[in-house]
């Protein structure tokens, strides 16, 4: 592939991001290239080691946040015409709840996978909370005289749970990291698709 194949490549793929930001990407992949074949290496290894279109892109979206390809995509590419902007203001009262609540459930969605991160930290301290209730309830029942192994046993137990169960928390914590980014770059992806 040579290197204006990948630009051109590349440019078709950032169709959805705005003018200013898909010629700075494409002018920096030019220097990047250019830079490598200044230090010896053939047109196809500069680009080989940018990891192709693909990747490029994925770095790209990475980078960019969601909004401004979403500000992009829905801009309007023509002036509305006077019957559009009537059939907007009528059609308000339908259109506007409609949009509300689908931000809501994007929303709740979005929450949803985050509860059980939430929960996991919320045994956690569940369990912190058990182990220095065991501990007191030892020493006082030490200070009145009762020896009770009782509550020294439920500390334990407590603390010992509270060990383990960190790690489940720290597991879930990056899994949910590693699901929101996931489920971040495909709808990035998806505001990048041309239409048909």
């Amino acid at each position: 592939m040579t290197k204006q194949e990948f630009l051109n490549s590349l440019e078709k793929k950032l169709y959805a991001f705005p003018k200013e930001e898909k010629e700075e990407r494409i002018s920096f992949y030019s220097e990047m290239i250019d830079d490598r074949m200044q230090e010896g290496k053939s047109e196809e290894e500069a680009i080989d080691e940018l990891g192709g279109v693909d990747k490029v892109l994925n770095d790209i979206l990475e980078d960019t946040t969601l909004i401004s390809i979403v500000k992009e995509r829905v801009k309007p590419k023509r002036r509305m015409r006077p019957w559009e902007i009537i059939f907007l203001i009528l059609g308000f009262p339908l259109w506007f709840p409609l949009l509300i609540v689908f931000i809501l459930l994007c929303l709740v969605g979005y929450l949803l996978v985050w509860i059980g991160v939430i929960v996991c930290y919320a045994i956690e301290a569940g369990l912190g909370a058990a182990a220095i209730y065991s501990l007191v309830g030892f020493f006082y029942q030490l200070f009145i005289g009762n020896f009770s192994m009782t509550y020294f046993g439920g500390f334990m137990m407590s603390v010992g749970g509270a060990l383990l169960f960190i790690f489940a928390c720290i597991g879930v914590t990056k899994a949910t990291i590693k699901l929101s980014k996931a489920t971040i770059r495909h709808i990035k992806s998806w505001f990048m698709k041309k239409e048909a």
